[in-house]
């Protein structure tokens, strides 16, 4: 009921320019929404508010629709055809009204990260409403694996990484909904630090570090402090064992309530008992040297083992949380329009970082729609619709040159033979060349309207 009250005000906020296709979408989803549901509906919900919509588009026909079509088909592309971004990250993007649009930025993480999503849409009152799915991509399956969605009501998500993988953030608005964007991907411990005052800059030894020579290597992080600073719970949960051992000395190990084991070892005094329950912060014992660490600093061998896994590097656990990420220095209104390649020499990368290994360049000159933008690059669509990103400095957005049409030419609006003529311009018409691309020249004429001219 939701979706088709949403689906009515959507139609009667349109502007004429899309009066027929809104009137379309309106008969579709009245149907559509008049249908009483089946018992296979009642039994087989989708799982995400992404899902939800696309089921309503093809129980309304919609998907039988070029736009319908589009729609789905930018959805499961943009699992496959993913960016790489490197966290933290933050994007200022837009979603065009004239086209289907699924953006998707693949990251990696380690187990134990906390990732904390969050989407913001301006105007803050734009009544626009968008998906926003993260998953996992399993390297032993083609399908990835979702971990949590969001959609207008929750723009804002957080999830704890279970593995170190690939994951994949995907955003998509509605049908037919213009609008800016802004994503922020950022990291968060999701333990708290297990040692009072301190951060992960007092961990002086690491996960895998060597220990006897060699012969076994370190199952945790040592984090050092003065004798006698408190040693807290990074979780809540209860004392499963407190005890004394030749390598841990004085030790204590809390179960967590994600059944996590957090080991501390080297306790110069133990401050809890076996089945007390503690909260996060509760003062376990203090830091001392006790065990096989006689002879080192005085500090906390920190460790977790988890079912079926036994011991993990702990560190992603506590590692502080990331720096808020620089916002773009493009213009707002620099999205969506077209700009030319100035720089020589310069690709379309996959990720808004330098490669080592360059891909083939584009043609100087080259015009390229801008889509999206980081704090020193813009993710740009090439006309043959790659998309990628390119150096914010690598580009202008003055034209090449301005020119009279020595004759009637058809404005075209893709730079290709087959295209379909947006509008006839008569000869001497003038127009600004925005750039060129195989053969064609991207131009926009006196009343603004942008298309592609055939040289020569």
């Amino acid at each position: 009921m939701v979706f088709c009250l949403g689906m009515r005000q959507l139609m009667t906020t349109r502007r004429p320019l899309g009066w027929l296709l809104s009137s379309l979408l309106f008969a579709f989803f009245l149907v559509s929404c008049g249908k009483q549901q089946t018992l296979q509906g009642i039994f087989s919900q989708p799982r995400t508010p992404h899902e939800a919509y696309a089921r309503k588009l093809r129980q309304s026909g919609l998907d039988q629709t070029a736009l319908g079509r589009d729609w789905l088909a930018a959805a499961e592309r943009a699992l496959q055809d993913s960016l790489v971004v490197t966290l933290p990250f933050r994007e200022t993007g837009i979603f065009r009204a004239d086209a289907a649009f699924a953006a998707s930025y693949r990251y990696a993480v380690r187990e134990g990260e906390k990732i904390n999503i969050t989407l913001t849409v301006e105007p803050a009152t734009a009544d626009v409403r968008v998906f926003v799915d993260a998953f996992e991509l399993d390297p032993s399956s083609n399908s990835p694996r979702p971990l949590a969605s969001a959609d207008t009501a929750a723009r804002s998500f957080s999830y704890v990484a279970e593995d170190s993988r690939q994951h994949l953030l995907r955003v998509q608005p509605e049908l037919l909904r213009p609008g800016r964007f802004t994503i922020r991907i950022q990291r968060d411990p999701s333990l708290a630090f297990p040692v009072q005052g301190k951060s992960d800059a007092a961990a002086g030894s690491f996960w895998g570090a060597d220990r006897d020579n060699g012969a076994r290597r370190h199952e945790g992080i040592d984090i050092f402090a003065a004798k006698g600073t408190p040693v807290v719970a990074a979780a809540p949960g209860m004392i499963s064992r407190v005890g004394d051992t030749p390598r841990g000395g004085l030790v204590v190990w809390l179960s967590d309530t994600r059944g996590q084991h957090l080991y501390y070892a080297h306790l110069s005094k133990q401050l809890v008992q076996p089945g007390q329950l503690v909260k996060i912060g509760d003062t376990l014992g203090l830091v001392g040297n006790t065990g096989n660490a006689r002879t080192t600093p005085p500090h906390l061998h920190f460790g977790i083992y988890r079912g079926g896994r036994g011991a993990v590097d702990p560190y992603p656990f506590v590692r502080r949380a990331d720096k808020e990420p620089a916002a773009p220095r493009t213009p707002a209104e620099r999205l969506g329009q077209w700009v030319r390649l100035t720089a020589a020499r310069t690709a379309l990368q996959p990720a808004p970082i330098a490669q080592k290994k360059q891909p083939a360049a584009l043609p100087k000159n080259a015009p390229l729609l801008v889509v999206g933008a980081t704090a020193d690059w813009l993710r740009v669509q090439a006309p043959n619709g790659r998309l990628g990103y390119v150096p914010a400095k690598a580009v202008s957005a003055e034209a090449l040159r301005r020119e009279a049409l020595p004759a009637t030419a058809d404005l075209l609006s893709h730079p290709a033979p087959t295209a379909a003529p947006l509008d006839t311009l008569p000869a001497k018409a003038r127009v600004a060349v925005l750039g060129e691309w195989s053969g064609y020249q991207l131009v926009r004429n006196a009343a603004g309207r942008v298309g592609w001219l055939r040289l020569g």
